[in-house]
């Protein structure tokens, strides 16, 4: 089992909280990043605030018939009970399922303990069961497609926190995880805090583009801007008025 030590400090999270993923995909672009969007997963659940924390991760295999009987449950060390008692709180449980959603990598039951221990969500790019009581909790789900069967079936539970990949991106423990309506974005460790600081700027310059293009503006100068737009940006739009202009 790998372990990632470092704890992201809160005022970068918060960041991520009020960012999109689209804006995020665009920062990890110009690092060179072009994989790190979890493909082929969904929000269960209407609107919701963005799901934001480090990754915790749990590694399946493809089950194999005599190994995945409905008792291997009653082993209090089976990795998939491991590890959702041992997710620290603000932190999103991320499996890998090999994109096969066929089978569910958890369900209602083990969605309801993440709730009650304080876990920021689920991304799995394999099945969840029970998916309309899962869409009902303050916990954010992402999933590759609502799927009845175990995961017994086709998926068994071998590592925790270790690096996996899940739809396709590639996710080690204690990487940022950010959701929204979107889907998944995952951001190395080592760059969410600069990352944080330019999506600030960047978060802010779009909802003053969004602001007026809303008024008539034609895109051309302003998206991307040329030095009269940005000047008048700097002038009349404030950070701080980030937040404000993305609830309006």
């Amino acid at each position: 089992m790998t372990v990632s030590g470092e704890t992201l400090a809160e005022a970068t999270l918060e960041v991520f909280r009020h960012a999109s993923t689209a804006s995020v995909a665009t920062l990890l672009y110009k690092r060179g990043l072009r994989t790190n969007f979890v493909q082929g997963v969904r929000r269960l659940g209407g609107d919701r605030p963005n799901m934001v924390g480090q990754a915790f991760t749990l590694r399946y295999v493809p089950a194999r018939e005599d190994l995945n009987g409905l008792e291997v449950f009653q082993d209090p060390e089976h990795p998939q009970r491991v590890a959702v008692e041992t997710v620290p709180k603000g932190q999103v449980l991320v499996m890998d399922c090999r994109g096969d959603a066929s089978a569910a990598s958890a369900g209602g039951i083990l969605a309801k303990r993440l709730e009650y221990r304080g876990c920021s969500g689920i991304v799995t790019d394999g099945g969840l069961r029970d998916t309309r009581e899962i869409a009902r909790m303050s916990l954010a789900a992402y999933c590759g497609a609502p799927s009845a069967p175990t995961n017994l079936t086709k998926h068994q539970a071998i590592d925790i926190n270790v690096p996996i990949g899940c739809g396709t991106a590639p996710v080690f423990p204690g990487d940022l995880v950010v959701g929204d309506a979107d889907g998944v974005i995952i951001v190395p460790l080592h760059m969410a805090g600069e990352i944080a600081e330019e999506l600030v700027q960047m978060e802010a310059f779009e909802a003053y583009v969004l602001e007026e293009v809303t008024k008539g503006a034609s895109i051309i100068g302003l998206y991307p801007p040329n030095a009269a737009t940005r000047a008048r940006f700097e002038k009349q739009f404030k950070p701080d008025r980030l937040q404000s202009a993305r609830n309006s």
